[in-house]
């Protein structure tokens, strides 16, 4: 939300006073903080009117009749997370805090309906064979299986649209013909679709070395990635940190199947029965940099680790940033099953 400091009012302020901001900023709520905006309560359009009804006058302090502990959301929270949050608790705005409590801003429900149109290009990475998905593979491109009634990469590429991402470039190899037939240019999506055609396989970021030289950061994915991440978010984060590379990771839990022995010295100390190991991953999902881009060898086989190894030792800037909710490599057979499963309550629920 634009101007949401607005709807900041101090301790001290009255019912008067949060209503002249809820009227003022059309937000619905007035937040209540200290001196170092630090949030003390909201106060809604709707626990304003039940504090009147109450009989609580104009001239009452505000914080009285606040909301203490209302639901909020950290400031490096991604778009779909809020979304889920704001429709599965039947909110219209969530307060954006820093580790402090800080309030740095204020999402409401119309922010989501106004979703600005971006430059900076996508490119998706649709040239693998799939080869661990055996005869699912054999005579369709591993982007082209189905997951739920269309193709993943319909998924990928509808999810990005909805982004406000236009402009896409599709790195096709295996059985590409079939990709170029099913999007074309992707003028009956009101998108602007190319492809970088790889004479040979280059890798999980070979391809990239066939873009046109680029003046803004590109957005990358994988062509088997089911998830919901918020891609502009990520760019937004990417190009607010000056970073030459962004890697989008995520949390993945393992459990060791068996009793782990803790020793020293030869003596038992303890056993794990069956632990569970927690790792960060990459999430198949990038955001790099014109510089980063520049990197990327002509020509020759390059995966995105390579790439990335290449840039930490040069010094160059690469970060991460978290995603939450869903997220699925549909690469093996029980992935790609349950991927199915999941589609209709996880993307059309």
């Amino acid at each position: 939300m634009k101007a949401w400091d607005r709807a900041l009012i101090g301790p001290e302020a009255t019912y008067r006073d949060a209503l002249v901001s809820i009227d003022t900023t059309g937000a619905g709520m007035a937040l209540i903080v200290d001196g170092e905006r630090r949030l003390l309560g909201v106060l809604s359009d709707g626990d304003l009117r039940r504090a009147l009804i109450r009989g609580a006058g104009l001239e009452d302090t505000a914080l009285t009749g606040a909301n203490r502990e209302p639901f909020c959301i950290d400031q490096h929270q991604d778009r779909a997370a809020t979304l889920t949050m704001l429709r599965a608790h039947g909110l219209r705005q969530l307060p954006v805090l820093d580790a402090g409590r800080r309030v740095v801003g204020l999402t409401t429900v119309s922010d989501f309906l106004n979703i600005p149109i971006r430059s900076s290009p996508v490119v998706i990475m649709a040239g693998g064979k799939g080869e661990r998905l055996a005869e699912l593979t054999r005579d369709t491109p591993k982007p082209m299986l189905k997951v739920g009634p269309r193709p993943i990469l319909d998924t990928i590429v509808g999810n990005l649209a909805g982004q406000g991402f236009r402009n896409f470039w599709l790195a096709v190899n295996y059985k590409a013909d079939q990709i170029e037939r099913h999007f074309g240019d992707g003028s009956a999506l009101g998108l602007d679709i190319r492809y970088l055609r790889e004479e040979k396989p280059l890798g999980t970021c070979g391809a990239l070395a066939l873009l046109p030289s680029q003046a803004e950061p590109v957005v990358v994915t994988n062509g088997d990635i089911l998830a919901k991440v918020d891609y502009g978010h990520v760019l937004d984060s990417h190009v607010e940190a000056e970073a030459d590379a962004t890697v989008v990771v995520r949390e993945y839990e393992m459990q060791v199947p068996f009793g782990v022995v803790n020793a020293a010295e030869g003596r038992i100390l303890r056993i794990d029965e069956k632990p569970t190991q927690t790792f960060t991953i990459s999430a198949g999902a990038y955001v790099l940099s014109p510089g980063a881009l520049a990197r990327v060898p002509t020509d020759a086989y390059c995966d995105m680790p390579t790439l990335i190894a290449d840039l930490i030792a040069a010094g160059r800037p690469v970060r991460q940033q978290r995603a939450e909710g869903y997220w699925m490599d549909i690469g093996r057979p029980p992935d790609y099953a349950q991927a199915n499963a999941d589609f209709g309550a996880v993307f059309e629920g």
